[in-house]
C-alpha cells in the first residue's frame, strides 16, 4: 500500500492495516524506534484497538519486518528494511541469531568472543555460521586499533566508526605517521604565518668585523688562534651559513589584542581547501595534531581568542628550513640565530657563541679577554 492511499478503516482487512501499518513506518528515518503510543499516533490502526495493533506487530516482527527490542522495561519495534528481512528467511536459526547480534553491534562490530558469550552457541557452531554468513557476503571480519587480534565482525554493508579504525591517521590498523608527519608539518606552518611578522632582517648587526685584542704571550696567541679556527669552522657550518643570508627573516611580534591566531576551525578549513590529502579532516581530528605540536613545544593556545601561536624558536626553524634536519635527529636540530636579538639570552655573546665550552678563566676564551664582549657592549 502506497502512502498516497486513502488510510485504512474498520472494514479493513488486517493485512492491509499491516501493510498501511509497515508502510508509514518505513517511511521516517530508519534508526527511529516505536513504542505502542507512537504507532496509535500513526492513525493507522482504526479506533486505536490495541487489540488490532497487537496482531499486526506481532506479524511483522514474525516476517521480519519489524525488530522487537526492549526500552525500560517496554516492548518496542524498529523498522528493518524488506531486503535485510529477506536475509533472514535463507539463513537457519543459529545463522540467524548470530546475524541478529552482528546487526545489533552497528559501526562498532562484536567481537567473537562476546558473540559467543550472547548467542550461546557452542565454537563450532558459531564458527560454522560465521563462516556461511561470510560466504553469504552478509558480514565481514574487520580489524580495530586497539585490539587487532581480535577478531571482531560487522555488517557488510556498514563501514567501522571511527573509533574502530582510528580515524584518517591509522591505515588498515597501522598509524601512517608519514601522513600525520606531513599534516602536522602544513598545519604548524599555517600558524606560523598567522603568529608572526616577518620582515628581511639587517644584517649589518652580524656582518661587523670584531677588533682583535692583543695578546701579550705566544702561549696563549696560539692558543687563541686555534680556538678562532674553530669557531670559524662553526660559522661555516649550515646552521650559521644563514645567518647574513639574503633572504633571512626578522620575526616581530604582532601588537597587543591581535586577533589573528588562527582557530581550530579555521585550520581544519584552510586543510581541507589545500587538497593536500584526499581525506577530509575533522575538528576534532586537527585538535589531536594540533595538541602534539603544543606537546612538542612548537605552538601554544591563546586562551583568550582559542586561536594558536607558534612558539618563536620553532617559527625559525620552520621559515629557514630546520624543521627537517630537527626530525631526523631526534627534535635535537640547530635553529637559526638571525631573527634578531632575540631574548637576553640570546642577544648576550655567550648565548651564541660555538665555542663556549673551552670559555673559562685563565684560558685561550675568556670573559675578561673577550673581544665579542667589546663590540656588544660598544666599550
Amino acid at each position: 500500500m502506497d502512502l498516497d492511499d486513502p488510510l485504512p478503516s474498520s472494514t479493513s482487512s488486517p493485512q492491509e492495516i499491516k501493510s498501511a501499518l509497515y508502510a508509514r513506518c518505513a517511511s521516517l528515518p530508519s534508526e527511529t524506534i516505536f513504542s505502542q503510543d507512537d504507532l496509535l499516533d500513526l492513525a493507522i490502526i482504526p479506533n486505536n484497538a490495541l487489540d488490532l495493533l497487537l496482531q499486526c506487530t506481532k506479524k511483522l516482527t514474525q516476517e521480519g519486518l519489524f525488530k522487537l527490542l526492549s526500552r525500560d522495561g517496554r516492548a518496542v519495534w524498529r523498522v528493518v528494511k524488506k531486503e535485510d528481512a529477506q536475509k533472514y528467511k535463507t539463513l537457519t536459526a543459529d545463522e540467524a541469531l548470530v546475524y541478529s547480534l552482528i546487526e545489533s553491534a552497528g559501526r562498532e562490530g562484536i567481537w567473537s568472543r562476546i558473540l559467543r558469550s550472547k548467542s550461546g552457541l557452542h565454537m563450532t557452531v558459531m564458527m560454522r555460521g560465521l563462516k556461511t554468513l561470510e560466504n553469504k557476503s552478509y558480514i565481514k571480519q574487520i580489524k580495530t586499533v586497539k585490539f587487532p587480534n581480535r577478531k571482531t565482525y560487522m555488517l557488510a554493508g556498514l563501514q567501522p566508526s571511527e573509533d574502530v579504525t582510528g580515524g584518517p591517521f591509522y591505515t588498515d590498523g597501522v598509524l601512517d605517521d608519514e601522513f600525520v608527519h606531513q599534516m602536522a608539518k602544513w598545519a604548524e606552518r599555517y600558524i606560523v604565518g598567522r603568529s608572526w611578522y616577518q620582515r628581511p632582517l639587517d644584517t649589518r648587526y652580524h656582518q661587523q668585523q670584531p677588533h682583535r685584542a692583543q695578546k701579550s704571550s705566544k702561549h696563549h696567541q696560539a692558543s687563541q688562534q686555534q680556538m678562532e679556527s674553530k669557531r670559524n669552522a662553526a660559522l661555516e657550518s649550515p646552521a650559521f651559513a644563514s645567518r647574513n643570508s639574503s633572504d633571512a627573516k626578522e620575526l616581530l611580534p604582532f601588537p597587543p589584542g591581535y586577533t589573528g591566531y588562527p582557530t581550530i576551525p579555521e585550520i581544519t578549513r584552510a586543510i581541507n581547501a589545500s587538497n593536500l590529502s584526499p581525506v577530509t579532516m575533522k575538528e576534532v581530528e586537527m585538535k589531536q595534531l594540533l595538541d602534539i605540536l603544543v606537546w612538542d613545544g612548537r605552538i601554544e593556545k591563546n586562551i583568550y581568542t582559542n586561536g594558536y601561536k607558534a612558539i618563536r624558536q620553532a617559527a625559525l626553524a620552520v621559515i629557514h628550513g630546520q624543521r627537517e634536519s630537527a626530525d631526523d635527529n631526534g627534535g635535537q636540530g640547530t635553529v637559526p640565530e638571525h631573527g634578531g636579538r632575540g631574548s637576553a639570552l640570546t642577544e648576550a655573546p655567550c648565548g651564541r657563541c660555538p665555542v663556549l665550552a673551552f670559555c673559562e678563566e685563565g684560558g685561550p676564551v675568556n670573559a675578561r679577554t673577550c673581544e665579542y664582549f667589546a663590540e656588544w657592549l660598544e666599550i
